[in-house]
């Protein structure tokens, strides 16, 4: 069963990340991943997902930093932060993603916030006005 969306998963745990894939693919999404945010800049360049779980720590170049130029250049693309960190929540940088989840073993929070998401009822950025030769 394939729904036509594709999320990006932006995570440095293979597993973690493999164990997920298999997760939403068995809820009919297709799914890229990237290691960190570098990969995830590059992958954004031939890509455009229907949605992006994003952990935050990860080498290179870490969620936090990545977070900002996704949603400057992707405003209608949902966020989801998903960390095993609240500290991070603190932070008002993770306020302009689409929600902020604790990693768990059991996706099923994660899979019904993706669902609310992608469903519509979603936009808590609100739409930024574009800017001439943006």
């Amino acid at each position: 069963m394939d729904n036509g969306k594709t999320i990006l998963i932006v995570d440095d745990d293979e597993y973690f990340a493999r164990l997920l894939a298999e997760e939403l693919g068995d809820e009919g999404y297709t799914t890229r991943r990237a290691s960190n945010g570098v990969e995830a800049i590059l992958v954004l360049k031939h890509l455009k997902p229907s949605l992006i779980i994003l952990d935050i720590v990860m080498p290179v170049m870490d969620g936090m930093e990545v977070l900002g130029p996704i949603v400057q250049r992707y405003e209608d693309v949902p966020v989801i932060l998903h960390s095993s960190y609240e500290d991070f929540r603190k932070d008002f940088k993770s306020w302009t993603a689409d929600a902020y989840l604790l990693k768990s073993p059991d996706f099923g929070e994660l899979k019904g916030v993706i669902r609310s998401l992608l469903s519509g009822n979603r936009r808590r950025r609100p739409a930024r006005t574009p800017q001439p030769g943006a």
